[in-house]
């Protein structure tokens, strides 16, 4: 019994060590932008004003425009390719199904320098201009990789049963699609294309090999302003990215562990 407590206090301890770690620096951060004094050495008192000052600085603004621009559109991509990828290699047994898979899921594990590197080496054999839209293109790659993970997870707990049953009472592969695996997948979709969101709105390799002039994203203006040094208000635009990031990671996870939920008591509706 002793032998237990103490291991399991030793375990906890270990783990509060970890998460201290791992979090200590991004909550100095945020108190730090907080700090009244422009530098990040001693407090001198609470203040909003850096947060302020973010919505008066037109660089930034318009950085987050450019964000959220390459976030929304890449995740349209992502999310229409990513799923028809994972159900095409759900619905259709082929025996290059695990190529396949693994093709798709190579951005995953690639570093993103490689990963960078290649989509410019092709943008420039291709003769297409840096910009927005090859900033939309490189995020669409891994995006769609982010998507088909988390389909394809949850296509593999559907009961195949249920399109066989549709197509049985006359039910085609589209109306078997949208009325009866679309609605059991569809907390897999949205948590993948927030995932994907997420990772757009965060990625700074693979962006910079691809911007061009004009299509400064929000983590590009973030490096930039750390040329002259770590202000508050690099803090500041620093916590309000983490924090973003953070509820959409969270809201991903809801999703999935309420779709996980529902999924068995779902009852396919008349057609």
């Amino acid at each position: 019994m002793y032998r237990t407590r103490a291991g399991t206090w030793g375990l906890t301890i270990l783990a509060a060590l970890v998460y201290f770690f791992l979090y200590a620096p991004i909550l100095l951060m945020a108190v730090y932008s907080f700090n009244d004094s422009r530098l990040n050495i001693t407090w001198q008192g609470f203040t909003w004003k850096w947060y302020l000052s973010l919505w008066q600085n037109a660089y930034v603004l318009e950085a987050m425009g450019n964000s959220l621009v390459v976030a929304v559109v890449s995740t349209l991509l992502s999310v229409v390719l990513g799923t028809t990828a994972a159900y095409g290699l759900y619905r259709f047994r082929l025996r290059t199904a695990k190529l396949l898979e693994g093709l798709i899921f190579i951005p995953l594990v690639v570093p993103d320098v490689v990963l960078g590197v290649s989509l410019l080496v092709l943008f420039v054999l291709a003769g297409i201009s840096l910009g927005l839209h090859t900033i939309i293109i490189a995020h669409s790659v891994f995006g769609i990789a982010y998507v088909a993970v988390v389909v394809r997870a949850r296509l593999a707990g559907l009961d195949p049963n249920l399109e066989q049953a549709a197509m049985d009472l006359g039910a085609d592969w589209w109306t078997c699609f949208h009325r009866i695996v679309l609605p059991l997948i569809l907390p897999g979709v949205v948590a993948g294309g927030l995932l994907a969101f997420t990772v757009s709105m965060d990625d700074f390799v693979v962006t910079f090999f691809t911007a061009g002039v004009g299509s400064t994203t929000l983590p590009l203006r973030i490096y930039s302003m750390l040329k002259l040094g770590i202000s508050p208000e690099v803090n500041a635009l620093s916590t309000i990215l983490v924090v973003v990031i953070a509820l959409l990671v969270l809201i991903a996870q809801l999703v999935l562990r309420r779709g996980a939920n529902n999924q068995s008591n779902y009852v396919g509706k008349e057609w």
